[in-house]
């Protein structure tokens, strides 16, 4: 009976949304353009009825989704009701199980990778789409090409079978590469995301049981105290008269909100009788019946947004797809002049040159020789060892490619709260109608001069802040520094609450105050009230406040524009006395006052005054009488100016993102006054004058002299609101900026305004408010302590000092500069020495100088080693000191780069190996250069009545055999000279422009060892590839004379001498043109 019960209720509801709205509920957008913030478009749509005359279905947006809910209109007895619970008993098992059966889990959904695309992604992407088509080709030339009856008399060719496998071995290794850093990335990610509050404390069949917050259901009555996170959106039913929610985590607001049992505001968000989830309870206890859980919460309705947009595609990751796109271009290209070659001059004049399937080798040559198989691979442990790097500085990237895309900000948007300052508010100034003081000074002359009116009168203040507090130090960081405790409160009581401990210790003290009544502080009298009387015995109250035993002193607390008409007398510090509050005083406080919010400080006034109250204590008259009679005739103690201070080291990071030619801007809900004094204190402002408004944009031009030097402005989120295109425009020119009272939407408007003037855009923020801003950028930071929304939809979070953003600029550029490199060493000897030997060989008519499976063994294996080292590379100068790549025009592969790599290096390292070849074939053969080119045979070659296959050292000819066994050691000279040569290519190409005197690879301030540990391998393998009995038979490698194994060195140190030279000629010719083409 219940469950049929629960079925109507539910599908009641579901139908009256939709039958309010006109609408079925359906897919959502990725996070739009017009994202609204939710509160403001609730209201609208409140007030705009939908037109029902429609009879067209459309998308139930958030606005309207939150607009339907009547929860906070119903009266308690009609929540109970609606959702068939009790408020005393909660769900039965049975139902509770029932409804989480069909409603499912209680928590946040994550994106779900499609793991399908992801492994097509790896094994088919990039360079390996194009070595299918290899892996392809050399099984046909396996067979049936090489056996009948395509060629009679033929046999399969185990030389491409094993050619074949070795491509999917080459294609499965960068996949894995990939793969494991994909992996690697997720695993660290998901170990730090928190989606939902562990445990909550639910009434199931009358008895309060701790459960899973994920098995929480719509009906279910939760309990919620200080400390709590709230574990869904709930309808509060009871609450104690100080409870409150800390919601910054929402709206950005970091004033406390009131909980209640009754509506106050017909907006289902503003209404404080509801709950949201994820914001803290920050005083107070209170009971409330679930109402929505998961998805369909508010958080979870911003979650769902973040999680369907798109993947951003990163620069470095367009970078790689535009180089991927230039080699695969130039390969067709060089395979079309191979084929129409072969069509239009091989085949008709030379047929037996080149058959079909030598043909197809030498085309797939082509392919395996330009195309660099081990970059995927560097670039991959490139990225990895950066994300390292970047993790032992406390930064972690949700992807790796995301890494680089830092070094090219030229904007960075911060949140305020949490990621500017320290979310913790602190004391900052005190002051009396004559004098101020720093906590430390009041501090230092209670100590110092105990007996001094102005110490008794500092005593007045200090015993003020303790007991019209309601906050405590969690006991278990008791024993930490006062700064670094946990609090139990709200954030204003615990900065005073920090006050009271520095100014001295309080615990005897305490023992002789006995509360007994108090008032918390509360949105509609502005002032917290506290009430004591002495303890038996004590004459502690008497000694500092004066007064008789039998009256209590009351303490208030509050804004000073609330409680100063409350108030007819003040304590002067310099005499300890009582005088009347006169216009001149109030003057002086209204002084300081606005002197310290300018300053961006939250001021607020201590009172007291001695008080015999009539009523009962405990009694309902008490309450009113102390309203009515005890907050009048008030003593003004002090004034107190509190703040979030900026983090230590804020000062300093702003300072070099600056450096680094990134603007820094701040976005914030705060008052424009408040977060124009924080950008001043942290340097955000630099210049002493009144940063600019909205009325100086809309008088300026984008061309206005003004923008040539440094210039500041302050805007607000109503501002934003009147800009078209023009003012945007002029915006983008200024140099400092703050944009304070803003909505999620405008913050993210902001974003979408920059970006469209060419800026790449970094933003940090911690709260679900900022996680349409963070997705949207080209660069989302979290911090680690943010909302879990913030966390998934940002790119890198931060797990220590927000200071670590610029070591990530650091390591993004650096990542930048060791991808080119790491480029630059792998082309020369992996694609432009590897291409001439086919290009020798198919237009000179010679011997093919070099094999496919020792080009794919150069990029793949002995490429890849010494590549591995230049990834531990350290940066060759300040790279904060460099402006930011501009992605439309510096590239990670350019002209400047081809031209060193394949001009430069790369011909020298051509004209060496082919020169090694042609050398050691003579040595063995007696044949030259000049015998083979042109002839476009096989052998034998010479006259038609003297053709030979060369001689041996004894003058005896060669058979055919002999010939091709020597070929295979002259392609393994080939090799094992480049694989030589690119240990001068590396050498050099790991500095830019310094000399390796200058940076060598030992002394400490460039060592780089891994260098030779690097060149080791790759000779290793070549030994491997080259002597091994096993690997000469099968894919037809010979063994290389030892003489031919150092003939190389002197050529490798000449390639680095050569590099030297031209290095030299930039650094003293800096406006030559080798140094404008140098790289």
């Amino acid at each position: 009976m219940n469950t049929d019960k629960e079925k109507r209720t539910q599908l009641t509801f579901g139908e009256d949304v939709r039958r309010r709205s006109g609408v079925t509920e359906g897919t959502h957008h990725n996070i739009p353009v017009e994202f609204r913030t939710l509160s403001i478009h609730v209201t609208d749509s409140i007030h705009v009825p939908n037109d029902k005359s429609k009879n067209k279905e459309k998308e139930l947006d958030d606005s309207e989704y939150f607009a339907s809910m009547e929860f906070h209109k119903l009266t308690t007895e009609e929540v109970v009701q609606r959702f068939n619970t009790s408020d005393t008993v909660g769900l039965d098992t049975s139902a509770a199980e029932n409804r989480l059966k069909r409603n499912g889990p209680n928590v946040l959904v994550q994106r779900k990778p499609n793991y399908v695309k992801k492994v097509l992604g790896y094994v088919f992407g990039g360079f390996c789409s194009v070595l299918w088509i290899g892996v392809i080709t050399f099984f046909l030339c396996w067979m049936p090409l090489s056996t009948p009856p395509v060629s009679p008399g033929g046999s399969p060719s185990v030389v491409n079978l094993a050619l074949a496998i070795l491509v999917i071995i080459v294609i499965f290794l960068q996949a894995s590469f990939s793969a494991f850093q994909d992996w690697s990335t997720s695993r660290v990610m998901n170990s730090i995301l928190n989606l939902l509050p562990s445990e909550c404390l639910v009434i199931r069949s009358g008895v309060p049981t701790k459960m899973t917050a994920s098995n929480l259901v719509i009906g279910d009555v939760v309990q919620i105290k200080l400390g709590n996170k709230v574990p869904a959106d709930l309808r509060l039913i009871q609450v104690s008269s100080d409870l409150k929610f800390d919601r910054a985590v929402l709206s950005g607001e970091s004033e406390p909100v009131e909980g209640t049992i009754s509506m106050t505001d017909e907006n289902f968000l503003e209404s404080k009788n509801i709950a949201l989830m994820g914001t803290h309870v920050v005083n107070g206890s209170g009971l409330g019946v679930v109402v929505l859980t998961g998805n369909n919460t508010v958080m979870g309705r911003i979650n769902k947004l973040t999680t369907a947009a798109k993947e951003k595609v990163t620069l470095i990751q367009q970078e790689i797809s535009r180089f991927v796109r230039i080699i695969v271009c130039l390969t067709c290209v060089l395979v079309s002049i191979l084929l129409i070659e072969w069509l239009a001059f091989l085949r008709p004049k030379h047929p037996d040159f080149q058959n079909v399937v030598a043909l197809l080798m030498n085309l797939m040559g082509c392919v395996v020789a330009f195309i660099p198989e081990g970059m995927p691979v560097g670039v991959a442990m490139t990225m990895m060892m950066i994300a390292r790097r970047m993790k032992q500085n406390n930064i972690l990237p949700k992807a790796l490619t995301t890494v680089e895309t830092l070094g090219c900000v030229t904007v960075i948007c911060s949140d305020k709260t949490g990621t500017l300052t320290q979310n913790k508010m602190f004391v900052t100034s005190i002051g009396f109608e004559d004098s101020e003081c720093t906590p430390e000074e009041c501090r230092d002359r209670m100590v110092q001069d105990k007996a001094s009116p102005t110490a008794a009168a500092y005593k007045k203040l200090h015993l003020a802040s303790l007991f019209c507090n309601n906050s405590t130090f969690d006991a278990s960081t008791l024993n930490l520094p006062i700064s670094d405790r946990l609090v139990n409160g709200d954030a204003t009581d615990a900065a005073i609450l920090r006050l009271s401990a520095e100014l001295g210790n309080t615990e005897q003290v305490a023992k002789e105050f006995v509360r007994t009544f108090e008032i918390p502080f509360n949105s509609k009298n502005k002032w917290m009230l506290t009430m004591y009387q002495a303890a038996e015995d004590s004459k502690a109250m008497e000694k500092v406040y004066g007064g008789s035993g039998k009256q209590s002193l009351v303490f208030v607390k509050g804004a000073p524009d609330i409680l100063l008409p409350k108030c007819t007398s003040v304590l002067s510090s310099a005499t300890n006395t009582v005088k009347s509050l006169t216009a001149e005083v109030i003057s002086r406080l209204n002084a300081t006052q606005e002197s310290w919010a300018g300053k961006g400080q939250r001021v607020l006034l201590l009172c007291s005054r001695f008080y015999l109250p009539s009523s009962a204590l405990g009694s309902n008259e008490l309450q009113d009488e102390i309203v009515r009679n005890a907050v009048q005739d008030l003593t003004v103690i002090g004034l107190v100016g509190i703040m979030d201070p900026p983090r230590p080291e804020i000062l300093q990071t702003v300072a070099d993102c600056r450096r680094s030619g990134s603007r820094f801007f701040m976005i914030t809900g705060d008052f424009g006054l408040t977060a124009a004094a924080i950008a001043r204190q942290i340097g955000i402002f630099t210049t002493t004058r009144d940063p600019d408004t909205y009325t100086d944009v809309t008088k300026s031009d984008a061309a206005d002299e003004k923008f040539e030097g440094v210039t500041s402005l302050l805007l607000t989120g109503s501002d934003l609101l009147k800009f078209g295109d023009i003012e945007w425009d002029i915006v983008a020119k200024y140099e400092e900026i703050v944009f304070a009272r803003t909505t999620p939407e405008q913050k993210l408007r902001i974003v979408k305004e920059l970006q469209k003037r060419e800026n790449v855009v970094a933003v940090t923020g911690d709260g679900v408010n900022d996680a349409p801003a963070l997705k949207a950028a080209d660069v989302g930071v979290a911090v680690v302590s943010g909302s879990d929304v913030a966390i998934e939809a940002a790119d890198l979070v931060l797990l220590g000092g927000f200071d670590s953003i610029t070591e990530a600029i650091r390591l993004g550029r650096l990542v930048f500069q060791n991808l080119q490199k790491v480029i630059g060493y792998l082309l020369p000897a992996g694609s432009w020495s590897e291409i001439w030997p086919v290009l020798v060989n198919a237009f000179a008519g010679t011997p093919l100088p070099l094999s496919s499976f020792l080009m794919i063994i150069i990029c793949c294996f002995t490429d890849l080693f010494p590549c591995l080292a230049l990834i531990m590379e350290r940066e060759e100068f300040d790279l904060l000191s460099q402006k930011p790549r501009n992605p439309k025009r510096d590239h990670l592969i350019n002209f400047k780069i081809y031209l060193q790599s394949y001009i430069f290096m790369g011909s020298m390292q051509t004209i060496c190996s082919l020169s090694m070849f042609f050398l050691f074939m003579k040595e063995h053969t007696g044949l030259t250069w000049y015998d083979w080119v042109g002839t476009y045979s096989s052998g034998p070659w010479g006259p038609e009545d003297n053709q030979t296959w060369g001689w041996d050292s004894t003058g005896n000819p060669l058979t055919s055999d002999q010939f091709t066994t020597i070929s295979f050691s002259g392609q393994c000279v080939t090799f094992v000279t480049l694989v030589i040569l690119q240990w001068g290519n590396i050498l050099s190409i790991r500095n830019r422009k310094l000399s390796i005197l200058q940076a060598d690879p030992i002394r400490p301030a460039r060592r780089n060892l891994w260098l030779f540990v690097g060149m080791t391998c790759s000779l290793i393998v070549a030994i491997i590839v080259t002597e091994v009995p096993w690997i000469q038979n099968t894919l037809l490698t010979g063994s290389v004379p030892i003489k031919h194994w150092f003939l190389p060195f002197p050529l490798a140190l000449g390639i680095l001498m050569m590099d030297e030279i031209r290095k030299l000629l930039v650094r003293s010719f800096p406006n030559s043109i080798i140094a404008k083409l140098a790289w």
